[in-house]
């Protein structure tokens, strides 16, 4: 898939929803049959809200120490009534992290579209469900758009932060997400170009740096933060407010920024925050022997 906007004038001309146009083409692609490639949906949908329940429990914790149980202090603020960013939006925050908060603790998730940017995708469906109550079958349909979204994005730039930098990661699943949640309220084809294609802006050159070369600090927080802005840019496109960058532009605009973005800030751990005095001092204790 090169084209979203041809993902949308095929729906718009079929009268239909993203999501049963990718799922066509998914079917001619890969020769296997609807039933098929639903029910891998549905285990993953379900992979994804199990992951979400074990990261609430505030038990996982890295090997390195770094992260956990952060998730688990975000539902518990939110549950104290002084949330300032309101319940729906806490939630979705929280359970981001949560799921990142499992993958750092070696835990099952599902990588959509990277195991960095795990918890993007449900913490934001699994809090628009719950919020217009539709059915699972729904839900999994939504992410038959984001994997649209995911691959045109993986074929005109990359969704790897070691080639393309954090915005190829984190903002590609925010972009995915936001689609997806408009999907899920109704929204229409074009909305959900407007969307993803907000979302993503939010993340253009955004670099990959990751402490003591593990993707954990300051990934895990990405994930909350990026499920934030997914929702406030579905928002806006089922507000009616359109990005005036098409999303297949915003993608390439993406693939520019990160081939000119120097190496020492793609996953390297050789820039940005990855060389602050405390990210030394941790690398220090974590990997003592690297020079």
């Amino acid at each position: 898939m090169r084209s979203y906007q041809e993902l949308v004038e095929r729906a718009l001309q079929k009268q239909t929803t993203i999501s049963r146009i990718v799922i066509e083409e998914e079917k001619t692609r890969t020769g296997r049959s609807e039933t098929e490639l639903v029910e891998k949906m549905k285990a993953n949908y379900t992979v994804m809200q199990e992951s979400v329940v074990q990261g609430m429990t505030g038990t996982w914790k890295s090997l390195s120490g770094l992260t956990g149980g952060d998730a688990a202090l975000l539902e518990n603020y939110r549950l104290s009534g002084k949330s300032l960013l309101g319940d729906k939006v806490n939630r979705a925050a929280a359970r981001a992290m949560a799921v990142a908060e499992v993958n750092a603790g070696m835990g099952r998730i599902v990588a959509a579209p990277t195991a960095g940017s795990c918890g993007v995708l449900p913490g934001v469906l699994l809090t628009v469900n719950e919020s217009l109550c539709r059915e699972d079958d729904a839900v999994v349909a939504a992410l038959f758009t984001a994997a649209g979204i995911g691959m045109v994005i993986a074929e005109r730039a990359s969704v790897s932060g070691a080639e393309g930098g954090c915005q190829a990661e984190i903002g590609a699943a925010a972009a995915m997400s936001a689609a997806a949640a408009v999907e899920l309220a109704g929204g229409t084809p074009e909305q959900t170009a407007h969307a993803s294609a907000m979302a993503l802006k939010s993340f253009l050159g955004l670099v990959c740096d990751p402490v003591a070369g593990l993707v954990e600090v300051p990934c895990v927080k990405r994930n909350a933060s990026a499920a934030v802005i997914a929702l406030t840019a579905a928002e806006m496109a089922l507000a009616g407010i359109k990005s005036a960058i098409p999303l297949d532009e915003v993608i390439d605009a993406m693939a520019s920024i990160g081939r000119n973005m120097p190496c020492s800030l793609k996953e390297t751990a050789q820039g940005g925050l990855a060389v602050t005095p405390a990210a030394e001092k941790l690398r220090e204790r974590l990997v003592p022997c690297q020079p």
